[in-house]
């Protein structure tokens, strides 16, 4: 008996077929990357810098970048949110070992969760600190932001009155490195 044995153009379209198939493949491929070429152009390519903040007579300087250990001035701009704040030269200030929900109300995976709404901790922050000069502590670096603990002129722990005030909580891994409410 006699072995069946495709013709010629049959093993051809298996050929084709395996040429489309990585041609598919490729096209698929190409359309991926054309679909993030947006996220890709902006690491290209950067947005220009925004304008510097204005100087007043009080911030006579560019910010700058507070040494370790070295206790520095912040006059508060602006509040993020329960445990961010901006002060007025530009340097972004993190409330040490304190965990806030965020503005849009939802607190990320592994973080301390309080129950207290996100605008309320905002809130809070805002009447012990908005406006203020505080007197901050540098502890680490979070996210382009300074990790500090933060003082008003009164001497009142901002860190810790947050969470007396119930809209935060203590998050114990960074309060054992640096604890707060110490003094």
């Amino acid at each position: 008996m006699r072995r069946f044995r495709p013709s010629r153009p049959a093993r051809m379209r298996r050929r084709d077929r395996r040429f489309l198939a990585v041609t598919a493949l490729v096209a698929v491929a190409a359309f991926l990357v054309t679909l993030n070429w947006p996220q890709a152009e902006g690491l290209l390519n950067p947005p220009a810098p925004s304008p510097p903040l204005p100087l007043t007579p009080a911030t006579a300087s560019p910010p700058r970048a507070p040494t370790a250990g070295a206790a520095f001035p912040c006059v508060v701009d602006h509040v993020n949110d329960g445990d961010t704040l901006r002060c007025r030269d530009g340097v972004r200030v993190r409330l040490h070992a304190v965990a806030a929900r965020e503005a849009n109300e939802t607190c990320s995976p592994g973080h301390p969760c309080p129950a207290a709404s996100g605008a309320s901790a905002t809130a809070a922050l805002n009447r012990l600190a908005a406006g203020k000069t505080l007197t901050c502590d540098p502890v680490g670096r979070s996210y382009k932001r300074i990790t500090a603990i933060c003082r008003t002129p009164e001497g009142e722990e901002i860190n810790c009155a947050m969470i007396r005030s119930g809209t935060t909580l203590v998050w114990d891994r960074f309060d054992r490195q640096h604890p707060i409410c110490q003094g």
